[in-house]
This record gives C-alpha cells, structure tokens and sequence, in this order.
C-alpha cells in the first residue's frame, strides 16, 4: 500500500472509533450493557 492508502485507511479507523465511543458512550446503550452484564452476573452462580 501506499502512503496515501495507509492515511485513508488511519483516517477511517479514526472515524470508525469516534462514532463507535459516541454510541457507546450513550446512556441507552450504556443501561442496555448495564442490564446484560448484570443478569448474566447473576444468573452464573
């Protein structure tokens, strides 16, 4: 690959990565990950 191609690709990875932590990051996404962590928690063991 070339230069041009590594910083296109670096570019959208970065992109990727801030709309990823921006959805994550959300409180309904956050309270859904929340309440699986937590039942999953409580129904191993």
């Amino acid at each position: 690959m070339s230069t041009a191609e590594y910083a296109v690709g670096t570019v959208t990875a970065c992109a990727f990565a801030a709309v990823l932590f921006a959805v994550l990051n959300s409180a309904e996404v956050r309270d859904t990950l929340l309440g699986i962590v937590t039942d999953a928690l409580r129904s191993g063991g």
